[in-house]
């Protein structure tokens, strides 16, 4: 059983920052990539930020430049920063496990003046 818990959304302005956590617990292998997700209201779910236990990180591109992942084993962070109205969203932590994807319950971040 894999759980992940996801923390640190909230209300920010435009322009703010924000810090996302993302903790995975149970059969959890840290060598799987992790990273985060994030869904707007009538639009698909799209990749934010992604990184391997090795360190290759991948990033969406309306994100690159402002957002940063990092990662201490089965603990993964979100720094958001220069926030935009348009990442307003619903994140979702992911766990890529041997080919199966796991996911946290989501934290809503609203970017809103």
């Amino acid at each position: 059983q894999v759980q992940l818990v996801e923390s640190g959304g909230g209300l920010v302005q435009p322009g703010g920052s924000l810090r996302l956590s993302c903790t995975a617990s149970g059969s959890v292998f840290n060598i799987n990539p992790m990273g985060w997700y994030r869904q707007a209201p009538g639009k698909p779910r799209e990749l934010v930020a992604r990184t391997t236990s090795g360190g290759t990180t991948t990033y969406g591109d309306s994100v690159k430049g402002r957002f940063t992942i990092s990662r201490d084993k089965a603990k993964v962070d979100l720094q958001m920063n220069s926030l935009k109205p348009e990442d307003t969203a619903v994140y979702y932590c992911n766990l890529d496990q041997w080919n199966r994807n796991y996911w946290g319950q989501g934290t809503q971040v609203t970017v809103s003046p």
